[in-house]
């Protein structure tokens, strides 16, 4: 049953119940029978046979695949946790209740948990401690002691250990924090995120001041870029730490009118209160697709709805059979009955369907899928809520949350008759090991890393040996399609991809999720700094609620690797003096969503007999533009300048798309007004090395295009979220909150 030796090997390790008096999962078929049992245990006696036989048929195949600790733990007896990760306790502010909550997070790890904490709550370091004539020492100083129980913690059993540590950007010991991790041997248990608020960012906007403040007072102020592009150095340099939007996480979150959001587990999919746990289970998307790689390749959309409807009720019943180590833990799952559906195997099933991840399509398919989960498990919800009643907590309020507006008609109607039975139900994890444990499907709603790469895995001694892995997606290509060789164009990896590819993926994504998104944006080793930053600047301003981002880098290393290309050193490039005057052709694009045009004009030089671009200027009235138009014609001008092959710039400018839409133009759909300047460039080159007397391509027009046509690329909803806007009959109309606005 397994497709990969790597799979079987982490069955053998990590799932399968093998105890020392024997017996136990025989393969992974018992293995999936014993996770079935257990959950349908907590059906109705009249319904058990029938909920065993549902949960083990969605469990075949690896179709819904619960977490780690479900499949480890579920059925066995063991006193552990089917948890996966958990937010501790709000961490109070002196030495007793500091190391009361270091307790809570041991004791919490050693059941299976990982933990998520804020420590902007203890006082600085250097601050007064009243009553002893001290100073205090500061938040890191006792994340030090937080990451050496986890290294007991780890050494102790054969879970690594993970925690999540969080430090307010207001906090006076920020700077401390966000250089922590430069330190190769510091806080090595942990992952970092620093919480940002939405007061920092519009400081940020207008280049302001910004307080470091504890306990109402402020300490000193700093410049607000200086601190973002301190912080940006530190990820730029070593991946860490990353970002939370925090005020947006509270903003966005269901249960926002009985809870505050402290803090993310320690993959950053679930920002979790005090308390909070993380119950998680993925959809393989992969398993969905019956054609693969043909004409008629599609996701079945019926039986990803069934499925989803069988994984919250799966799901909801762990939360009453689970153990949790703690009582604060169980009382807080069970009065809000959090649960995280998601996705795996996504890259694949777009590969499947034809679709290159990080393309218009790639994105309208995914929200279509993610859309068709968000319904579908709403209903289920509800329906759940009629069978054995609403999460304690609920409130009627909670239709009018960001996350519910968006649902259709016949769903909406559903929750307000028998509310909710769960009150946040979406998530997307990282889902590294069990894609693996699925035949190494794409993890999450991650890209593949790459087709066939190294994997270094962990031995007991604590050394690593490396093996060979193959992506399930190239694997059915081969299997399909045999020695023929798969279109580079389609199969795209992370390597490949340019960031803003990755950012448009995850930002496409979070409308539909209650939760957050586990999502690294892959950035290449000689990425430039500014276009770095500029990582996270789109990413805030795309809605996304955190960021992580990874450069390959010295002190972190890497899991997964490739081996590197060894191309033949490039030839100098010389630069060409730029001549007194140059003639060159100016170039009218009518954007629709600009009130005025841009203006694109490419100048030509003689070089060896024959005409090719030497530079590009941009220039419009709309001012918003300015600062993007005025980089970009820097950058490629001194590409120009270099000569050589430039077709690479048009191509890359091309492949640019805005997620609030594109337009019609010339009979054909260009997704971004980048994407239309690099359609200009092409033709302009085009035409120099067809030998006319001057380019003339035909004027780019802005028109839009007949309704129905226009409709097939939804535009982004501003008041619900969804991608789902339409222009029909001279209006935006919204197909899932019903939002219009015409004119």
């Amino acid at each position: 049953m397994f497709d990969t030796a790597l799979a079987e090997q982490i069955w053998t390790k990590k799932y399968r119940f093998q105890p020392p008096e024997g017996g136990g999962d025989a393969d992974v078929q018992a293995t999936w029978a014993r996770v079935a049992c257990a959950i349908a245990a907590n059906d109705a006696p009249a319904e058990q046979a029938r909920r065993d036989r549902e949960y083990l048929e969605a469990l075949t195949d690896f179709r819904f695949i619960p977490a780690g600790r479900i499949l480890a733990g579920a059925g066995t007896g063991r006193n552990v946790t089917l948890f996966n990760c958990f937010v501790m306790g709000a961490i109070p502010d002196d030495l007793e209740g500091i190391f009361a909550h270091l307790r809570e997070a041991a004791v919490t790890m050693q059941q299976g948990g990982g933990v998520g904490m804020d420590f902007s709550s203890i006082r600085p370091a250097g601050a007064a401690v009243r009553g002893v004539g001290a100073q205090a020492s500061g938040p890191l100083s006792f994340m030090d002691s937080w990451n050496a129980m986890c290294g007991t913690i780890m050494a102790a059993g054969q879970r690594r250990g993970a925690m999540m540590g969080c430090l307010r950007i207001d906090h006076p010991d920020i700077e401390a924090f966000i250089d922590a991790k430069r330190d190769s041997t510091r806080f090595r248990n942990f992952n970092l995120s620093v919480l940002v608020s939405d007061a920092f960012m519009k400081a940020l906007a207008c280049d302001g001041e910004w307080p470091l403040a504890f306990g109402g007072t402020v300490q000193r102020t700093v410049g607000a870029r200086d601190l973002w592009r301190r912080l940006m150095q530190a990820t730029y340099d070593v991946a860490e730490p990353g970002v939370i939007f925090i005020d947006r996480v509270n903003e966005q979150n269901n249960l926002a009118y009985c809870e505050e959001i402290l803090a993310s587990n320690p993959c950053g999919e679930q920002m979790l209160p005090a308390y909070g746990a993380c119950l998680l289970g993925s959809i393989n998307l992969a398993q969905l697709v019956p054609q693969p790689f043909s004409a008629q390749a599609a996701l079945d959309e019926e039986e990803l709805s069934t499925l989803t409807a069988t994984a919250v009720r799966f799901l909801d019943n762990v939360i009453d059979i689970s153990r949790y180590p703690l009582a604060q833990q169980e009382a807080e799952a069970k009065a809000k009955r959090r649960i995280g559906l998601g996705v795996t195997g996504l890259a694949d099933a777009l590969l499947f369907c034809g679709a290159a991840y990080g393309s218009a399509e790639a994105i309208a398919l995914t929200q279509r899928w993610l859309g068709t989960i968000k319904h579908a498990a709403y209903r289920a919800s509800a329906l759940l809520a009629a069978e054995k009643g609403r999460f304690p907590l609920y409130d009627a309020a909670i239709l009018d949350r960001p996350n519910l507006r968006g649902l259709d008609a016949a769903t909406r109607a559903l929750v307000a008759e028998h509310g909710l039975r769960n009150g946040c139900l979406t998530s997307i994890a990282p889902t590294g090991t069990t894609s693996l444990l699925a035949g190494n499907v794409s993890s999450g709603i991650e890209p593949v890393f790459a087709y066939s790469y190294n994997r270094k895995v962990r031995q007991a001694d604590g050394s690593t040996r490396e093996e060979a892995v193959e992506d399930h997606g190239y694997r059915v290509w081969r299997q399909v399609k045999g020695d023929e060789a798969p279109p580079e164009a389609l199969f795209v990896s992370a390597q490949s991809l340019d960031p803003s590819a990755h950012l448009a993926m995850q930002a496409a994504a979070q409308p539909f999720i209650d939760s957050s998104i586990s999502k690294t944006v892959n950035c290449p080793e000689d990425i430039d700094f500014d276009a770095f930053v500029d990582v996270y600047a789109e990413g805030y301003h795309l809605g996304c609620k955190g960021l992580t981002t990874y450069r390959p880098n010295d002190t972190t290393g890497s899991v997964l690797s490739v081996a590197p290309a060894t191309p033949a050193p490039a030839p100098e490039a010389e630069l060409q003096p730029r001549p007194e005057s140059l003639h060159g052709t100016t170039y009218k694009i009518k954007w629709p969503d600009s009130a005025h045009a841009v203006y694109v004009t490419i100048n030509d030089i003689d070089s060896g007999g024959a005409r090719r671009p030497f530079e590009i200027f941009i220039n419009s009235k709309n001012m918003e533009h300015y600062a993007w138009t005025l980089g970009l014609t820097r950058m490629i001008s001194a590409v120009l300048r270099r000569g050589g092959d430039i077709a690479f710039v048009a191509e890359e400018l091309k492949a640019v798309f805005d997620p609030r839409g594109g337009a019609w133009m010339g009979g054909r759909y260009v997704p971004s007004l980048l994407a239309a300047i690099g359609d200009l460039l092409e033709r302009h080159i085009a035409a120099l090395e067809g030998g006319e007397g001057g380019p003339r391509p035909d004027p780019i027009d802005g028109a839009p295009p007949p309704a129905a046509k226009r409709a097939a690329v939804p535009a982004t909803c501003s008041q619900c979220g969804a991608a789902a806007v339409q222009r029909i009959e001279g209006c935006d109309k919204c197909l899932e909150c019903g939002y219009s606005r015409c004119g």
